[in-house]
């Protein structure tokens, strides 16, 4: 069975996840397509994230290795130059897959020889893995360069993408001077002329906690003018860039007035909207003590 079907090579960069792996990797182990490799590795801990995937490797013969703290991106284009498969499939240390994710999307790629990436629907889980009440889930679509760049909402979720190995090398796989390097990955495929696919399934859930780096509005705002300063020659850059600062402006004038004005002075007048009337009628409001 397995030697005819396609293999999918699933890579992990774990750091500090010691609550969330054990379900990570059962939920790959468990997956119904049975051709995969998994090649985890973990990026210099401070937990016991890694003596619990040593067990786990032992038990289900999958790659481990241990490291120094390199950085997500720099261990994910590590596991990647290991991987054998035909697709690459990166998974977050503290998300899991739905169990038919690799077969479906494997189906998907098999028969669509002009999408290059294929991903789905997540569902957003809390710390302790409670199913949370407000769901966003997204039709079937697929994604060219233009609507990658002017409407990033509508890329695929994290942990449900798969992508073709041939592809990933062609673009020389993650940034690593990207801090988004889900956006800046999707960018440089489709600019490549390539497609993505989000298919209208549930693929995967995805962990929401204090940690995870969207909620911190500064780092945020920063790393995504940089990621789309790569493409200033884009005719719809000046749009894409104030459409971005007035969303950070308006989430950023309810939590910090400092910043927010920071932003406010990015912004052309003639971009002034009902998020920037907003967002400047939150600045004016009394500070709250």
């Amino acid at each position: 069975m397995n030697s005819t079907q396609p293999l999918v090579s699933i890579i992990i960069s774990c750091y500090n996840h010691q609550d969330y792996i054990s379900q990570c990797i059962e939920s790959i182990v468990q997956q119904t397509y049975k051709n995969i490799e998994l090649i985890v590795i973990d990026d210099g801990s401070s937990d016991k994230s890694a003596d619990i995937l040593e067990q786990l490797s032992q038990k289900y013969h999958f790659s481990f290795e241990r490291q120094a703290n390199i950085g997500l991106t720099k261990t994910l284009n590590k596991a990647m130059s290991k991987a054998k498969g035909k697709y690459i499939a990166p998974l977050g240390s503290d998300d899991y897959l739905m169990l038919d994710k690799t077969e479906k999307q494997v189906q998907y790629l098999e028969t669509h020889e002009n999408i290059a990436v294929v991903g789905g629907n997540i569902l957003c889980i809390d710390d302790h893995g409670k199913i949370k009440a407000k769901q966003r889930l997204k039709p079937y679509h697929e994604l060219d360069f233009k609507t990658v760049f002017l409407t990033p909402k509508q890329i695929p979720a994290a942990p449900t993408v798969m992508i073709r190995a041939t592809i990933l090398s062609e673009v020389k796989g993650f940034n690593t001077e990207s801090n988004l390097e889900d956006l800046d990955l999707w960018l440089r495929i489709t600019h490549a002329g390539h497609k993505i696919t989000v298919l209208n399934d549930v693929l995967a859930y995805y962990r929401e906690h204090s940690t995870n780096s969207y909620k911190n509005y500064q780092f945020m705002t920063e790393s995504l003018m940089t990621t789309y300063s790569n493409y200033t020659n884009e005719p719809e850059y000046l749009d894409v860039k104030n459409q971005v600062l007035l969303r950070m402006f308006l989430k950023v004038s309810k939590k910090d007035r400092v910043y927010a004005w920071k932003i406010l002075k990015q912004i052309s007048p003639q971009y002034y909207n009902l998020k920037f009337l907003r967002g400047f009628f939150y600045l004016l409001l009394p500070h709250h003590q």
